[in-house]
């Protein structure tokens, strides 16, 4: 197995969302981080099992993007809310943490709902299409064919290393790979990793230690998962 091969077997395409650097137009088909605005007429803030507001950590315009998980397909927005206090890895959601999903013909209308004493800093995004992001060597997710494929040309010299062969992004973002800080889980059977947000001083989070929030969505059953780690 040659390096290009190695690299079509792994290659997917992810969209880089950079928070800010630009001046938003407020329109409805902004994403952002630190804000969120849609809502259906008869939604707020929801609250957590203490029945404190969670913040409100993202708002995901889909149809604007260059490229959006397939386990998104029929979703045009997507917001998300979690707890002060970050969920357990693995936990339910529900009860600190929230994902809506709203489709290509729900009405939604604007709501300026300010969370009081949010660390969070809103900032727009702006998307950057990825053509090609890599699973981080450690995060077991390499079919095993690759890996000895790989192993065999570092052995025949003909590779420095793997990273010198692909990419990875370790920023927001919508597909691709989960940017793992330790050796990678297994979320569950039928799960497809879809975002995450990383620690970012500009929008004022760190995940306990420069690590990312990462979310998947089982396509048959539409069940979330969150999971994090750190350095």
């Amino acid at each position: 197995m040659d390096t290009e091969t190695i690299k079509q077997r792994l290659a997917r395409p992810a969209t880089r969302l950079i928070a800010g650097g630009f001046r938003p137009a407020h329109t409805d088909d902004e994403s952002w981080l630190g804000r969120v605005f849609l809502f259906r007429p008869d939604e707020g803030i929801p609250l957590n099992s203490a029945g404190e507001q969670m913040l409100p950590y993202a708002q995901f315009f889909l149809s604007g993007l260059p490229h959006a998980s397939p386990a998104l397909a029929g979703t045009r927005v997507l917001t998300l809310f979690i707890s002060r206090a970050f969920p357990d890895a693995f936990e339910p959601m529900g009860d600190n943490w929230l994902i809506r999903e709203y489709g290509l013909n729900e009405v939604l209308v604007r709501k300026e709902l300010a969370v009081p004493g949010s660390f969070l800093k809103a900032f727009p995004l702006k998307a950057e299409e990825l053509a090609e992001d890599y699973p981080l060597w450690e995060d077991g997710g390499i079919p095993l064919d690759v890996e000895e494929a790989v192993h065999a040309l570092e052995e025949a010299g003909s590779l420095d290393s793997y990273y010198d062969l692909i990419t990875h992004c370790h920023e927001h973002k919508i597909g691709g790979y989960p940017s793992y800080c330790q050796a990678g889980v297994h979320v569950g059977d039928g799960f497809e990793f879809v975002l995450q947000i990383s620690s970012d001083p500009k929008i004022n989070l760190n995940v306990v230690h420069g690590g990312s929030l990462m979310f998947w969505k089982h396509p048959g059953t539409g069940q979330w998962a969150i999971y994090y780690d750190f350095y």
